[in-house]
């Protein structure tokens, strides 16, 4: 049985939540090991544990616990039915989006031959090279080069065609820099039916609105990559890879849990397939615009509150492309008020409860997807706080 109320208020959410642990006599494992826990009001970042798993997500992961089951047939009928879901000729579940990027780079090079699947990163005899928009790299691309490709960079359209030689395997595209570069999407996928070159778009964070999740293998890139630990609301460490079912093949022959492969290292167990499974059902499943308009009411919740005090600003904006979903953008001016941003950030997330925020150059961003029921109340009450401590 949980605390009362007012005992909750009385001694704050966290210390709550502890004692509520206490009274059902389960343990607080991160009290153990002194790791404080914080409401989110940042957003989905791999650095601050990605989104929170929905209770059927969980479900399906206890279910996943209690069996054995062989791991390449789990992989198969998974890879099968979220294929389905989304539209896509084949799909596999990776260990995030950034083990795609490696096991789809190594299934271009490789397809299912078990002799070079065994050699790469040693790319003797086989094609190496990878083109990109120069404004479209980015540190992840590492998971790219991990397979031993050079990164060929490329402003223009015409660069592009003239880049493609013997030795190009693939061309990469960074889908959150599609208004970055050049060669937008639609015109990418072009080229390379054109060139006859497989393209590969990594679109992590880019599931909202839904119909991305089908957006880009319907453009026709050959392959397509999804976090599985933001938007979707999937384990962490879990991610989807769609599209071509000779490609996907050839990321599976690369993938654990074959022995020889690159990809052993980023193993997925039976418990995230399922996870991720449920999460995608789940995603595409539920009222979106329901969902939506309860985001949009948790920023009226805190811009209210926070705009109460004299000199600040704030209001709601969305991404131009990925992390789609509505944010708070948060301005004062510090010259005039005293208050600087960085201390506020660190008075938040020191306070009880401990609430993590971000600053940019200019202003305070805010997520609130990543919020809790009823944490959106905190967060406006804790940040309006600081704001009126600092102008004391």
């Amino acid at each position: 049985m949980g605390l009362p109320a007012a005992l909750t208020a009385l001694i704050g959410a966290p210390a709550a939540a502890a004692a509520t642990l206490a009274v059902r006599g389960k343990r607080d494992l991160l009290g153990e090991l002194n790791v404080r826990p914080f409401i989110n009001a940042a957003g989905t970042y791999t650095t601050h544990s990605g989104s929170l798993m929905r209770p059927e997500v969980m479900e399906a992961i206890n279910y996943a616990s209690q069996y054995f089951v062989e791991v390449d047939e789990l992989h198969d009928a998974v890879g099968k039915k979220i294929a389905a879901m989304v539209g896509s000729e084949a799909a596999m579940v990776t260990a995030g989006a950034a083990s795609a990027l490696t096991l789809a780079t190594a299934g271009v090079l490789t397809g299912t031959d078990k002799a070079k699947i065994n050699q790469i990163p040693d790319l003797t005899g086989m094609k190496n090279e990878v083109i990109v928009q120069k404004a479209h790299r980015f540190p992840y691309d590492h998971g790219i080069r991990n397979t031993g490709v050079k990164m060929v960079e490329v402003t223009t359209r015409a660069e592009m065609e003239r880049a493609v030689n013997e030795q190009t395997a693939m061309m990469f595209f960074l889908n959150y820099a599609n208004n970055k570069g050049e060669i937008k999407d639609a015109e990418f996928v072009e080229i390379g039916k054109k060139m006859n070159i497989p393209t590969f778009n990594d679109a992590a964070a880019d599931v909202h609105p839904v119909e991305n999740i089908s957006k880009w293998t319907k453009m026709g890139f050959d392959l397509v990559c999804f976090s599985g630990g933001k938007g979707l609301m999937a384990p962490q460490s879990s991610g989807l890879l769609l599209g071509r079912a000779n490609l996907i093949a050839g990321a599976r022959a690369n993938n654990a849990p074959s022995s020889a492969t690159i990809g052993r290292g980023m193993k997925v167990n039976k418990e995230e397939m399922l996870g991720i499974m449920v999460a995608l059902e789940s995603f595409l499943q539920r009222d979106h615009a329901k969902e939506w308009a309860d985001w949009e009411r948790r920023v009226a919740v805190i811009t209210d509150s926070i705009t109460s005090v004299p000199g600040v600003k704030a209001e709601m904006y969305l991404p131009e492309i990925f992390n789609r979903w509505p944010h708070i953008r948060v301005t004062w001016d510090e010259a005039a008020t005293g208050i600087k941003r960085a201390d506020v950030v660190k008075k938040m997330r020191a306070g009880e409860p401990s609430i993590l925020v971000w600053t940019t150059q200019d202003s305070l961003d805010l997520g609130v997807i990543t919020l809790k029921p009823g944490e959106d109340r905190i967060v406006a009450r804790r940040l309006r706080q600081e704001l009126q401590a600092g102008k004391a």
